[in-house]
Parts: structure tokens; sequence; C-alpha cells
């Protein structure tokens, strides 16, 4: 069990359980999987290029990525049906809560002029979608290898009912996110 996880199990679970008013640990909520995606669009016809961010997405969250395809042919981009058009990684249990710990404790506060996350990028579900526009503020990113800085997308999906015990949840979690005003 890594520090984020035993971080939940010792102190978050019994602080939302009180806070919530829950009385069943399994109906608390928790960190169901992270969503990693990456589009590669632009280098789908090179596969050294492909295979690089391929490798630099193994490398970020510690498993294989898929590629995703496009579902629609759409003339204007040159995309066919079945053309590669982004990868994507899934991180389940103890994975999940690693990846989550180096994005809130070493690569959030690597952004420049960083504020804090948006809390309007919560949906009725419960889950939080995070945009990042440069993937060199990873630690594991080589600077001289990348060809070209890309964005990429965290969906961190938990078993809340409603934004506001997600908000709870992932703040309990350690997300930095940004001071509200009064």
């Amino acid at each position: 069990m890594n520090r984020l996880q035993e971080h939940y199990q010792k102190q978050v679970l019994p602080q939302l359980k009180k806070e919530l008013n829950i009385d069943n640990d399994f109906a608390v909520p928790r960190l169901e999987k992270i969503v990693v995606n990456m589009g590669i669009g632009d280098v789908s016809k090179d596969k050294q290029a492909r295979d690089k961010i391929f490798d630099y997405i193994g490398k970020l969250t510690g498993q294989k990525p898929q590629i995703r395809s496009a579902k629609k042919a759409i003339a204007n981009f040159g995309i066919r049906i079945g053309d590669p058009v982004g990868v994507r990684v899934t991180l389940r249990g103890e994975r999940a809560y690693a990846f989550l710990d180096r994005l809130n404790s070493i690569v959030l506060p690597r952004v420049r002029d960083f504020q804090g996350i948006k809390l309007s990028a919560f949906d009725e579900a419960g889950n939080y979608n995070l945009g990042l526009a440069e993937q060199i503020i990873f630690p594991e990113v080589e600077y001289d290898t990348i060809d070209r800085v890309r964005g990429l997308q965290i969906t961190i999906t938990t078993t809340a009912k409603n934004k506001e015990e997600s908000y709870v949840l992932l703040k309990a979690l350690g997300m930095p996110f940004e001071k509200q005003e009064k």
C-alpha cells in the first residue's frame, strides 16, 4: 500500500464518515480510477513519433497505454476510420493512488503561475477533469527527447454521488484547489 492509500485508510475515511454522516465504510466516497489521455492526431502516420509518445505515457503511468482509433472519418483533417488518434491509460487501485499522489505533490506545483486547480471542472456525477497544457512538467520526462510540447487530459473518477462529495474527498486527498472568493 502506498503513502496516499494509507492516508486514505487511516485518516480520510474516518474523517469523511463523520463529515458526510455515513455509517458504512463502503458507502464513503473513494477513488475509483484515473484515466490519462493524450491526442496524437498530428503524428498518427509517423510511427517513430507515435512510439515516443507511447513510451512517454508508459513512463508517466507505469502501465502500457492503449491506442485509440478514430470512430468516424473526417475529410478536413485527413482522418479515416481506424486511424490512431490518441493513447489512453486507465489506472485503478494502488497505481491510481500512486499517480494521484505524484500529481498532487510533484507535478502540479511545477506548473508555472499555479494558483490551484479549478472547481468548475467537476461533472454532475462527481468526476473531475484536469487538462495539462505541457507534458514537460512531469519529472519522468527527459526534456531533450521531446519533439513537441503536447497536452494531456486526466479524468479522476470517484464513487461519490455528486460533486460536493467528490470535492470533499479530493480535498482530503490533497488536491490543491483554487481559493474561493467570499
